[in-house]
């Protein structure tokens, strides 16, 4: 895949320093340790989170779809270091990475997982189906491309009340082939609704390459139909995704409208748990571990650096691990909901 720009939004960088440059030539952001950490942490809690998980499916603690976020980190924390208090979030059904970036709790994600009373949504809304209003987690959706009309709805509110609040909609590469995506494009232009649209190209969709399944392999041109300006950012280093954000986000705050950002990135699982992967080779999928996994990524200059040890940083996978552990331990001992929740949260 030959990563374009079709760019529109302005060359400032992020740091008044000399920025280096992603792999698809596009700018990073200058981090310093503590953004560097912070970043680490972030996505290894993500991956360590979404192990878990899919162990716990494995051991039929979880039922039904799980579809895990791992090798996509850098895009959903990276995103959210630019990010501010109101800003709202919404996605699609591999979102448990979302949430947790979103400052929701390792312990409610896990419990509403193993369909628990203590859980997000009280146990019936499971992996596909999460909202926390406190962290403007607008949920996790089922329906192909259901978030992105739900999304552009979040970001016409915020441009009638008169706020400064940035609506985000995630979607993948196979969604965005949805007719609604493009009904939504529509409105948005025309309203000059402050929503990012990002498209996490992960090259497969739910099984099938981009390169047999879209005329257009640039998902950033989607919108230029309606004068929406796109962005492809190297969704494999969080700090390529941060300095996009950063643009991004004050495109749609000075009144610019929508923008999309098409993220190149990588899941090494398969679609869902149920899903061998077969589409692919194995060593297609190491190459992409060894040469730009970005956790690793991250660890490499925080050594190289000097800001963290390797001791350092394995304390804090000790510390994430536990974290993790002590969500899977509290989500199996919660009790499952009670059979009277069969009639509650439900609209006549």
């Amino acid at each position: 895949m030959a990563p374009r720009k079709n760019a529109t939004v302005s060359s400032r960088k992020t740091s008044a320093k000399p920025a280096n440059k992603a792999s698809n030539g596009g700018p990073v952001a200058d981090f310093d340790r503590d953004e560097e950490l912070k970043a680490y942490r972030e996505m290894l809690l993500i991956r360590r989170f979404e192990e878990k998980a899919g162990q716990l499916y494995g051991m039929g603690f979880i039922g039904g779809f799980c579809h895990l976020y791992i090798g996509q980190e850098a895009v959903v924390v990276g995103m959210q270091m630019a990010q501010k208090e109101g800003d709202q979030v919404i996605t699609a059904y591999r979102d448990h990475g979302h949430m947790l970036a979103t400052g929701m709790t390792a312990r409610g994600v896990m419990a509403e997982l193993t369909g628990r009373i203590d859980g997000y949504s009280r146990g019936k809304g499971g992996s596909m189906h999460m909202f926390s209003k406190e962290k403007h987690f607008y949920g996790g959706h089922g329906i192909v491309g259901a978030q992105v009309s739900l999304g552009t709805g979040l970001a016409f509110a915020n441009r009638y009340r008169g706020n400064d609040s940035v609506s985000i909609a995630y979607f993948g590469d196979g969604a965005a082939n949805q007719g609604q995506v493009y009904e939504s494009f529509n409105m948005a232009a025309l309203w000059k609704l402050p929503i990012i649209y990002i498209i996490e190209n992960n090259r497969y969709a739910m099984g099938t390459s981009t390169a047999r399944a879209t005329a257009q392999s640039n998902y950033s041109l989607r919108g230029s139909g309606f004068g929406i300006p796109g962005v492809q950012v190297d969704g494999m280093d969080v700090r390529a995704v941060k300095a996009a954000a950063d643009e991004a986000l004050e495109h749609c705050r000075s009144g610019k409208g929508p923008i999309i950002l098409e993220m190149l990135t990588y899941r090494y699982r398969g679609h869902s748990m149920s899903d061998p992967a077969k589409y692919r080779s194995k060593e297609e999928v190491q190459k992409m571990r060894s040469e730009q996994d970005p956790i690793e990524q991250v660890k490499a200059r925080l050594i190289e650096k000097g800001w963290a040890s390797e001791d350092d940083l394995k304390a804090v996978d000790k510390d994430v691990r536990d974290i993790v552990a002590d969500s899977a331990d509290f989500a199996q001992a919660a009790p499952e909901p009670d059979a009277s929740e069969l009639y509650t949260d439900i609209l006549l």
